[in-house]
């Protein structure tokens, strides 16, 4: 009997390598050899595969079957090769037309059943598909949707096995997906405007959207730390073509896209709880690493609430991704690389305690060197890298009892919009997208401030007091309060508010626009 062949996609992290898949049926005792280097999923296929051809109404030769999936050396883990070596197998068999699939790339999990079942990461293995030349694709139908992003290949939604050998048989024809309308999301958007008061905070919320300034959020509980970060993603613009497919990329391979919903059009937004591993922050998990927090946050925002309650080594695991915005994870089956710009937001008590953060001896029972040590669990390279700072205090009374709403996200989000656009037309022809992006020695060489406007700050630096690392952040939050406020370049007041921004010093005192 021939070999026969079919062609999948193993996936490494978000690269995907085309995979040839060799099925040989010869003569000898009945058995089942797998020559690939395969997880515990993959290497239970033999089960899932026989269980799926009988109960399909095939029959398994009782032949020395080989299956080979090459190039060898590539990783190969779970149960996307199950369709392919199936369909391989009954050519070999020559139950199916040999041949029929020379030019399709398969992918799907098996049932027991012969049902075709959805995997995850099937928009990235069809991207690397496609840029190896490739253009017709089966997949599982409950994935039809994903598959279909890439808009200038055949693609094919099969729901079982059975679907498939009567289509290559010519006894039934090609199986049709209809194309659903993608689901609306039912999610509310919160407003900026149910923020009472703070409106310090909600300039340092404009200010790090519209240049995608990492931000520290520091203040007692209920004045509204989390409100704002919830908001922040809501003023970030629309995910472009190429960020959408990014995005929806990392959500695939990690299995978190909603159903109906193929293309993810906004910026995420990601939350972790302060007890979540290293791992699930960073990346990993057992074989080839899976993308983490920071990833599934990429072109949005990455939320960490009572960030002193996060391990010293989650949070220093930051430092490297903040900088590069791509991360490496190193296992012993693989190398797993995930994108990972995303904008930070911390956000922390005063306090352990935090008793309405009123100082010791007034119900907080936590001394100075205690609350020193709490905040202090967040790392200085960490905090190092973190533009904004903004020191919240307690909405009063009469606030409260005022009601006046502040600027709605409709309002601020419109602001944003338009500095970010003068930032890209500066922008133009760079790597960079936002200012916070830029790194410091671009930001002084191509975009050169007064001298008379910095000298302040150059003296800061001649004493000690300020780094060049904050120098340079500084810098870059002028540039974009001057995109805000429609200027060609920052005088004298927006580097004045981008050193309170920065430090947290006298954020009372920011001349908020009305």
């Amino acid at each position: 009997m021939p070999i026969a062949r079919t062609w999948s996609v193993a996936l490494v992290g978000m690269d995907a390598h085309l995979v040839e898949v060799e099925v040989d049926v010869a003569t000898g005792l009945p058995r089942f050899i797998l020559t690939a280097l395969s997880d515990r999923v993959l290497r239970n296929v033999e089960h899932r595969v026989h269980s799926a051809v009988n109960n399909s109404g095939e029959t398994w030769p009782a032949r020395k079957i080989t299956v080979g999936l090459l190039p060898a050396t590539v990783p190969k883990s779970g149960s996307r090769f199950d369709l392919p070596i199936a369909l391989a197998l009954l050519m070999a068999a020559e139950a199916l037309p040999a041949g029929a699939l020379d030019e399709w790339v398969v992918l799907g999990e098996l049932s027991l059943t012969g049902a075709v079942k959805d995997i995850t990461g099937v928009l990235p293995s069809l991207i690397g598909a496609y840029k190896a030349g490739r253009r017709k694709f089966m997949v599982p139908r409950t994935n039809y949707g994903e598959a279909k992003l890439i808009t200038d290949a055949e693609v094919v939604g099969v729901g079982s096995l059975v679907e498939v050998c009567d289509w290559l048989r010519g006894e039934a024809p090609q199986p049709t997906t209809r194309d659903e309308e993608p689901v609306q999301s039912s999610d509310i958007v919160p407003d900026l405007a149910d923020v009472i008061g703070q409106p310090a905070a909600r300039r340092g919320i404009e200010v790090a959207a519209a240049g995608g300034h990492h931000m520290f959020l520091k203040g007692p509980p209920g004045v509204g730390k989390t409100m704002l970060a919830e908001r922040l993603p809501a003023l970030l613009p629309d995910l472009n073509t190429d960020e959408a497919m990014e995005v929806t990329a990392i959500h695939s391979v990690a299995g978190l896209l909603a159903p109906g919903r193929p293309l993810i059009t906004r910026p995420p937004f990601c939350a972790p709880h302060h007890s979540a591993s290293t791992p699930a922050i960073v990346g990993g998990g057992t074989g080839i690493a899976a993308p983490g927090a920071i990833s599934l946050a990429h072109r949005g925002v990455l939320f960490l609430d009572e960030a002193p309650e996060f391990g010293p080594r989650s949070l220093d695991a930051l430092r490297q991704p903040l900088e590069s915005g791509e991360v490496t994870i190193q296992r012993s089956a693989a190398v797993a690389k995930y994108p990972c710009r995303f904008l930070l937001v911390l956000a922390a008590n005063p306090c352990p305690c935090s008793a309405g953060g009123r100082e010791p001896g007034q119900g907080c029972i936590c001394s100075s060197p205690t609350r020193t040590r709490y905040l202090g669990r967040i790392s200085g390279p960490l905090l190092d890298r973190v533009d904004i700072t903004i020191e919240l205090e307690p909405v009063s009374r009469a606030v409260l009892e005022n009601g006046a709403r502040g600027e709605s996200t409709d309002m601020v989000r419109e602001r944003v919009l338009a500095a970010r656009d003068r930032a890209g037309h500066r922008l133009a022809g760079t790597p960079w997208r936002t200012v916070g992006e830029v790194p410091g020695p671009a930001v002084r060489r191509r975009w050169p401030v007064p001298r008379d406007v910095t000298r302040p700050l150059y003296r800061a630096l001649d004493r000690g007091n300020l780094s060049t690392r904050a120098l340079d952040r500084i810098l870059k939050i002028a540039w974009t309060l001057a995109d805000l406020g429609d200027l060609p370049r920052p005088g004298i007041d927006q580097v004045q508010e981008a050193h309170a921004l920065r430090t947290g010093y006298d954020v009372a005192t920011l001349r908020i626009p009305a």
